[in-house]
């Protein structure tokens, strides 16, 4: 049977949708193996993404500290988490209440800003709704010779195991051995690290509740090393597929900022200024680094990040909060501004006018009855 034209330009047109689809749903299967800082990597057939990752940086011209929260969804039971880092690493669990203190003392002010006429969600230009516009494997097998594991110990939910090795392929298969798997787009960004002789804390990642996958705020990871220069791992984060975005504080002596933009947007300054806390994780963490810089950047191609965050002083301590304004029509006693003046101005103009009439109407000589003898038209003479 013969195919007609318009049935086969249909079909033709179906299967174009259909392949669409499908390269659509294979992104958003496709498990993501970076985040901002370091790699995450779900079990086998299965699929995790980070929702927010939050970092601290804490640097006193001598050591380092990170302090991160992943907040993720899935249906992974399991994830690995691998962290480049200098120099030899202690990890201990966070509180989780540092970043409640974070949110507060970097909050943006918000102020009133009044403005005459009406804009839009203001009568008469009400738009819609008028609503103003938010416990897991042991060690299993020894390492190969290439990797040398400094320790491994448990917090939590979390497998933690800290690595030196010599070559990626070492390390990916000590990685395979005891349950974590390393995808190979991520080996050849390891070299790097590998080549300046880094350490690795790997960590694996499980559930609270047995055979429930991994949701929601993990608990907190917090990093210690020693450090020449204030660092903040980013390369791994070039096999992500999809835009990343980075969120980071920054406890120092004094105002901190990226040397370089490493192939991302200009980095933006969220918050600046010293640590007013005087009790509670934020202030613990900030004593000796009493100022606190809230760092914003995006990576619309993460293939185009070129080398980790390098931070260092900025020219001066300048201070800065944000500030949200909120647009407010001006009003008198609760009634439009503009409406009242609009009023106003007509009724002035209506009074005015009123009175020009008037006083036009009283200039006029009043007219004369039909029976009144007729005005003289010359002065009358002598009377004899």
């Amino acid at each position: 049977m013969a195919v007609r034209p318009r049935e086969w330009a249909n079909a033709r047109v179906l299967t174009v949708l259909l392949a669409v689809l499908a390269l659509q749903l294979a992104s958003l299967l496709a498990p993501a193996y970076a985040c901002g800082c370091g790699a995450l990597i779900p079990g086998a057939q299965q699929n995790v993404a980070v929702n927010r990752e939050v970092s601290v940086v804490r640097w006193d011209g001598r050591q380092q500290q990170i302090v991160m929260r992943l907040t993720v969804t899935g249906d992974a039971e399991r994830a690995a988490w691998i962290m480049p880092v200098p120099q030899r690493a202690t990890v201990r669990l966070g509180d989780p209440a540092l970043f409640d203190e974070l949110d507060r003392a970097t909050a943006p002010v918000h102020r009133d800003r009044y403005h005459f006429w009406p804009q839009d969600g203001d009568w008469p230009l009400v738009t819609g709704d008028g609503a103003g516009a938010p416990p897991g494997p042991g060690p299993g097998a020894g390492p190969p010779p290439d990797v040398s594991v400094v320790g491994r110990q448990r917090l939590g939910p979390f497998d933690v195991a800290r690595l030196t090795a010599r070559d990626p392929d070492a390390l990916g298969d000590w990685l395979d051995t005891n349950g974590f798997a390393l995808p190979a787009q991520l080996e050849g960004e390891l070299r790097p690290y590998v080549d300046r002789r880094w350490e690795y804390v790997a960590v694996r990642l499980t559930p609270k509740t047995a055979d429930a996958p991994l949701s929601g705020a993990l608990d907190p990871l917090h990093l210690t090393f020693a450090a020449d220069e204030p660092v903040y791992p980013m390369r791994l984060s070039r096999t992500a597929t999809t835009p990343q975005s980075l969120g980071l504080y920054v406890l120092a002596a004094h105002r901190m900022e990226p040397a370089s933009a490493i192939g991302g947007s200009r980095p933006r300054v969220l918050h600046a200024g010293r640590v007013t806390a005087q009790t509670g994780p934020l202030a613990e963490l900030a004593e000796g680094t009493p100022f606190l810089t809230a760092i914003g950047q995006e990576f619309p191609r993460p293939a185009a990040i070129s080398g980790d965050h390098v931070l260092r002083q900025a020219p001066a301590d300048t201070a800065f909060q944000q500030v949200i304004y909120e647009d407010r029509l001006r009003t008198v006693a609760g009634i439009p501004a503009w409406l009242l003046t609009v009023v106003g101005t007509v009724a002035a103009i209506v009074t005015a006018m009123v009175l020009i009439a008037v006083r036009r109407s009283r200039r006029r000589p009043l007219p004369l009855p039909p029976d009144a003898p007729p005005m003289p038209t010359h002065a009358p003479g002598p009377v004899d």
